[in-house]
């Protein structure tokens, strides 16, 4: 497990540092790490993000505005040097708070609960969460729509593709369409159906999910740029 992370911070040197950071740390992907809210706000709006490092003085707009101005908060580790920030810091239901300088030992023991907070919410989502049924193999197989990654093709079948592995359904794209959640799943091509929250980044001509590439149709391209604008 690795949680997708970003770092609002307006000192460069601050910046450079938590980046570092997080970098070295096995269980923890950096997404981008950005000097002013706004373009932080621009990257989310793209890429799934389950841990903000935030900075709380920042220009223009402070790390609790931004905070106030989210949809869907992710985890927040406050990042700061005054401590006097702390009690209200933890108003917004901050995982932890880091005074500046970061000591190691400090950013462990908060990446450390930011993990365990991220497991405990995944299985609770995985015992209620959204799913559907499937027939594979001559098998009735439950499967959550959270896990499953892309929707591909595949002659007479369409192929689940999830965390776990590939079913082969007997089934038309458009009948297996019409079972997911048209806010999370987006035809993209002819072949192809995605959950845009597995979507890492994409250009004109593919979407990214892992190190696979999903083919973009020329017309179908709009329908991905607003519905991850809008998750």
């Amino acid at each position: 497990m690795k949680l997708n992370c970003l770092i609002i911070e307006d000192s460069a040197v601050q910046r450079m540092i938590v980046a570092r950071l997080v970098n070295n740390h096995p269980q923890l992907n950096l997404v981008g790490d950005f000097s002013n809210a706004i373009e932080a706000r621009n990257c989310m709006a793209i890429h799934s993000v389950d841990l903000i490092f935030l900075d709380i003085e920042m220009p223009v707009i402070s790390g609790f505005s931004f905070l106030e101005g989210l949809k869907t908060k992710p985890q927040i580790i406050f990042v700061t040097a005054k401590a006097e920030y702390a009690l209200r810091a933890f108003d917004y239901d901050a995982t932890d708070y880091l005074q500046k300088p970061v000591a190691l030992n400090r950013f462990e023991t908060a990446v450390k609960r930011a993990l365990h907070l991220h497991s405990l919410e995944h299985e609770i989502k995985e015992d209620s969460g959204e799913h559907i049924f499937i027939k594979s193999n001559l098998k009735k197989l439950k499967i959550f729509t959270s896990k499953i990654k892309w929707i591909e093709a595949f002659g007479d079948y369409v192929k689940v593709v999830t965390e776990e592995g590939n079913n082969l359904v007997l089934s038309t794209m458009k009948s297996f369409e019409n079972n997911l959640s048209k806010e999370k799943f987006v035809r993209v091509h002819k072949s192809y159906i995605i959950n845009i929250d597995k979507v890492e980044r994409y250009n004109s001509k593919f979407a990214e999910i892992g190190s696979s590439k999903i083919p973009l149709s020329r017309h179908k391209k709009e329908d991905l740029i607003k519905a991850l604008t809008f998750a």
